[in-house]
């Protein structure tokens, strides 16, 4: 079985080329340059990038595969949640091609796309236990098989991906922030700032990132003579001193409320045994290591995608179309595109399947 997967539903044109034997025939990708400018993206710039620049990227992918498209069994896309005007383009470059080919097409949740991802990569079982953390999205959810979600707890204000952009941007670190952050609290004093930890002591498994962010602020406005960010100037360590706390402290809020989702997980999916981590976040190392050592001190094993594929990309969309399309579900030509569609919300039923609860 062979599935092509296009990606247009933020910054990203790309597309891929997998197979069910997890082999990935062939990739494309291209980051649009066009927002560093403005310290994050456009989304009327960012759909007209992709106009431009998706049937090049398809090109380029189908090459790099050494197959025809007649040869794919079908095409998927992102069809939301996202920016509307590049999700359009995606989904309708997919039907397109769906229609000419006489393929089936198949509307994949980009936030689907995210969670399944480190299946292509990794032997993960469900039902699995995953923290889905990006830009836009900071969810902790129990996957329990393709278009079958319990989520457990969702951020009430900022993505933790969108406190990293945002802190990054008052640091004049440019755009995207996280990895710049990251790169910086490297060679940071992670105990030099108190900074607070929103929502640690509820006892659900939401997250709140908003205060964190806002505490960060105030640290900068403390370095300006006038009390603005805008002329706020930091010496080069006490830069890195910010960042290595606001990394420290973000971390330690998302591996706090995921011990008490494992809590939850274990208790009610004894057969469950793997964590996961996914999304733009993912690619963070720091972040990576502290769920290693929490997933080992439950005795969960711990997946992610590689670095490359945790920010949006082909590759996961293509495996997501092709876990959905196996499994029996295929889109009609009239779907809508979606710039909101949550992850938990109720799926279709397969042919010969139970129902699905999302």
């Amino acid at each position: 079985m062979i599935v092509l997967g296009i990606e247009s539903s933020c910054d990203d044109t790309g597309a891929a080329v997998v197979t069910d034997s997890k082999e990935i025939l062939g990739d494309a990708l291209q980051s649009q340059e066009e927002h560093k400018q403005y310290g994050g993206v456009v989304p009327e710039i960012a759909a007209r990038a992709h106009l431009e620049h998706v049937d090049e990227i398809i090109s380029v992918c189908m090459q790099r595969a050494r197959i025809d498209l007649k040869d794919v069994d079908a095409i998927a896309a992102s069809a939301g949640p996202g920016l509307i005007g590049g999700v359009v383009v995606g989904v309708m470059t997919a039907k397109a091609l769906a229609l000419a080919l006489n393929k089936p097409f198949v509307a994949v949740n980009h936030l689907e796309a995210h969670a399944l991802c480190a299946r292509i990569a990794s032997d993960v079982r469900f039902p699995y236990l995953l923290l889905l953390v990006s830009g836009g999205h900071c969810q902790i959810l129990v996957v329990k098989d393709v278009g079958e979600y319990e989520r457990l707890g969702t951020t009430i204000d900022d993505a933790a991906g969108e406190a990293f952009d945002k802190v990054a941007k008052m640091l004049n670190l440019g755009y995207p922030g996280g990895p710049m952050i990251e790169k910086l609290a490297a060679t940071g004093d992670d105990s030099r700032f108190t900074l607070p930890r929103p929502l640690i002591g509820s006892g659900d498994c939401n997250l709140s990132f908003s205060g964190l962010k806002t505490a960060v602020r105030k640290i900068i406005e403390s370095y300006s003579p006038d009390g603005s960010i805008e002329h706020a100037i930091l010496p080069k360590q006490d830069v890195a001193d910010v960042c290595a706390c606001f990394q420290m402290t973000a971390t330690d809020c998302l591996v706090r409320k995921l011990e008490k989702a494992i809590k939850y997980f274990k208790e009610n999916y004894p057969d469950g045994q793997d964590l996961v981590v996914s999304g733009g976040v993912a690619a963070n190392t720091y972040l990576r290591s502290a769920l290693k050592n929490l997933a080992a001190r439950y005795d969960l094993d711990f997946a992610a995608p590689p670095i490359r594929f945790c920010t949006d990309n082909g590759v996961m969309v293509a495996w997501a179309g092709l876990e959905r399309f196996r499994k029996g579900f295929t889109s009609p030509l009239d779907f809508k595109p979606r710039p909101r569609w949550p992850l938990d919300e109720n799926a279709p039923k397969a042919p010969g399947a139970g129902g699905v609860k999302a």
